[in-house]
């Protein structure tokens, strides 16, 4: 039976050097849905600015088990399938960060942040919280996390995960119920339609590009850019040549 993970970290930071202090996921499958939350102890200190975001504090995790030896991460490699269908909002940054713990992942993967980005790209922000408020599954999370015994917390690796299951299924309505589609959405480069940074901050990259080749033909050349804002510039440069 194909069950879909949705799944989310805390960490140490967000730098090269940092690790995983909590792992949180809901296995869902045809049979219902089933929480799976383990706090585990990283092999350096948990900074002040993470402290701040998710409150967990080095105390917390003094005395439990390493990652790979943490019930959710015995769980995880379980169900570590090619017929499973890992969901993350946005995943390159939690895959990176189970990659140092030695997890792969081997099944299919649907980033929900890429998803909404594609499907509403006019949304001010695409991040879990401001989706939280904007789409309104603040209305309906108390519900869902009452059914699993737990108390949202913003930040909080399984608070998050309970917004991430909301959102699943809203994008999973907005795609009338196409998997596949999310998947491929996962895949696919993201056409932004305003530039987010320099001097044409705001402005609409098919009017900035056409008024400003050379910025951004510079841009492309010395600016760390995303590979989406790459493929957004190339396409409208070539858009302009054609």
């Amino acid at each position: 039976m194909r069950k879909f993970i949705l799944l989310d970290t805390e960490t140490t930071g967000i730098d090269e050097k940092d690790r995983i202090c909590q792992l949180a996921f809901i296995v869902a499958d045809k049979n219902g849905k089933k929480p799976f939350e383990s706090l585990c102890k990283p092999p350096l200190p948990i900074g002040y600015y993470a402290m701040s975001t998710h409150n967990i504090t080095n105390e917390m995790v003094q005395d439990k088990p390493i990652f790979s030896e943490c019930e959710s991460a015995k769980k995880l490699n379980e169900l570590n399938s090619e017929k499973n269908i890992l969901i993350i909002q946005n995943a390159p940054f939690d895959l990176g960060m189970l990659k140092k713990e030695g997890f792969e992942w081997q099944g299919e993967l649907i980033d929900t942040l890429r998803c909404i980005k594609h499907l509403q790209p006019e949304l001010e922000s695409h991040s879990l919280q401001y989706l939280r408020y904007a789409l309104g599954f603040y209305k309906k999370e108390n519900e869902l996390a009452k059914k699993f015994g737990i108390e949202i917390k913003a930040h909080d690796a399984l608070g998050d995960v309970v917004v991430l299951t909301l959102l699943m299924e809203y994008l999973v309505e907005k795609v009338n119920r196409d998997i596949q589609k999310l998947i491929d959405l996962t895949k696919e480069p993201i056409l932004y339609e305003s530039v987010k940074f320099g001097k044409h901050k705001n402005s609409s990259y098919q009017e900035a590009v056409a008024k400003d080749k050379q910025y951004f033909e510079w841009a492309l050349k010395n600016m760390d850019l995303d590979s989406d804002t790459k493929y957004t510039i190339n396409y409208h440069l070539q858009k302009g040549q054609a």
